[in-house]
C-alpha cells in the first residue's frame, strides 16, 4: 500500500464506528455535540443521558435516569452544563455534566396546561426552548438566574399536533428558526419581541420536520424523521427565504430525530418510533453520516 492509501485509510478509520449502539431499551430523542470527540445521547423514558466517544463508541453515564423525560438537550461547554428539554413535564432542566446533578428546574408551563417542551438553543447568555403544545418560547438565562417566556401572539398552531420542535440561533443569535413540525414550515422568530415570519422555501414543505442543525452562516440542516431523512437547506442573507439544495438519507436511519456535529460527521439518534418500545430489548443506536 503506498503512503498516500495509508494516510486516506487511517483518515477514514479515525472516524469511528458509522453505528453506535445504545442500551436496549434506552429510546432516544435528543443529541448534542459535547467536548474534544464527545456526543450526548438522553433517554425518552428515564431522563438518563449517556456520553459517548465517537472515535470509539464507548459510552459513560453523565446523567442518571431522573424518573421523567429528556428530550432536546444542548452542551454548555464553558460551564460544562447540559440543558435538557422536559417534555411532557412543562420543565427545563440543567445538569452538571460530570457530576450528573441538577443545577435548576424552571417550571416553563403553567400546571394544568398542554405542554410538551420539545427542543432547545444556546446562545451567549440564554437558551431557548420550545413547546410543541403552546405558541411560546421560553427564554431560560445562562446562568441559571431566570426565565422569560416569549409569546407568538397570532402563531397558527395545530390542534393536538406537535407544533414548534427543533429551533436553531442565526445572525449572532438576534434571530430563531423553529420548525413547525405539524405543518413542515420553517419559522423566523424574533426573540426580543415574538414576532414570527414563515420562511418562504418556494413551496417546499419540510414535512415532519424534527431537530435543526446550521452547519454554516446559511446553510440548515432539517431532519425530517419519519421520512428517515435530512433536507439540506440554503437561507438568503436576511433569513426570509431559501431553497431546498438536497437531501441526505441513510439506509442506517430509522425515524432519526435529532442531529449534532462532531470530528466532521453528523450524528442522529433513532428513535423508531414505528417500533413499539416493548419488549425492553429494542435495539436503539445512533447513526454517523458524513457533514455535507
Amino acid at each position: 500500500m503506498t503512503a498516500a492509501l495509508v494516510i486516506t485509510a487511517l483518515a477514514v478509520a479515525d472516524k469511528g464506528p458509522e453505528q453506535i449502539p445504545l442500551p436496549d431499551g434506552y429510546r432516544p430523542e435528543g443529541i448534542a455535540a459535547g467536548k474534544g470527540q464527545s456526543i450526548y445521547v438522553g433517554s425518552i423514558p428515564t431522563g438518563q443521558v449517556l456520553e459517548i466517544d465517537t472515535k470509539t463508541g464507548a459510552s459513560s453515564e453523565s446523567v442518571p435516569a431522573q424518573g421523567h423525560a429528556a428530550i432536546g438537550l444542548k452542551y454548555d461547554n464553558h460551564a460544562d452544563r447540559l440543558f435538557v428539554s422536559g417534555g411532557p413535564t412543562g420543565k427545563a432542566f440543567v445538569y452538571d455534566a460530570s457530576s450528573g446533578a441538577e443545577l435548576a428546574a424552571f417550571q416553563l408551563t403553567a400546571a394544568g396546561q398542554p405542554t410538551f417542551i420539545n427542543d432547545v438553543v444556546l446562545t451567549r447568555d440564554t437558551a431557548y426552548f420550545t413547546d410543541s403544545l403552546q405558541p411560546v418560547i421560553y427564554a431560560v438565562k445562562r446562568d441559571l438566574s431566570g426565565v422569560t417566556p416569549i409569546p407568538l401572539s397570532g402563531f397558527p398552531m395545530t390542534a393536538e399536533e406537535n407544533n414548534l420542535n427543533g429551533i436553531e440561533a442565526v445572525r449572532n443569535d438576534r434571530i430563531l428558526l423553529a420548525i413547525q413540525s405539524s405543518e413542515g414550515v420553517l419559522w423566523r422568530i424574533d426573540p426580543a419581541t415574538g414576532s414570527h415570519v414563515a420562511v418562504d422555501l418556494g413551496g417546499e414543505e419540510l414535512t415532519n420536520g424534527d431537530g435543526l442543525l446550521l452547519i454554516s452562516n446559511r446553510t440548515l440542516l432539517v431532519v425530517q424523521n419519519r421520512l428517515n431523512k435530512i433536507a439540506v437547506v440554503k437561507l438568503d442573507e436576511d433569513f426570509r427565504s431559501g431553497s431546498l439544495v438536497r437531501t441526505i438519507t441513510h439506509d442506517d436511519f430509522d425515524v432519526p430525530t435529532t442531529v449534532a456535529r462532531q470530528r466532521g460527521s453528523l450524528y442522529l439518534p433513532n428513535a423508531r418510533f414505528r417500533t413499539p418500545p416493548t419488549p425492553p430489548e429494542t435495539e436503539y443506536w445512533v447513526t454517523r453520516v458524513s457533514k455535507p
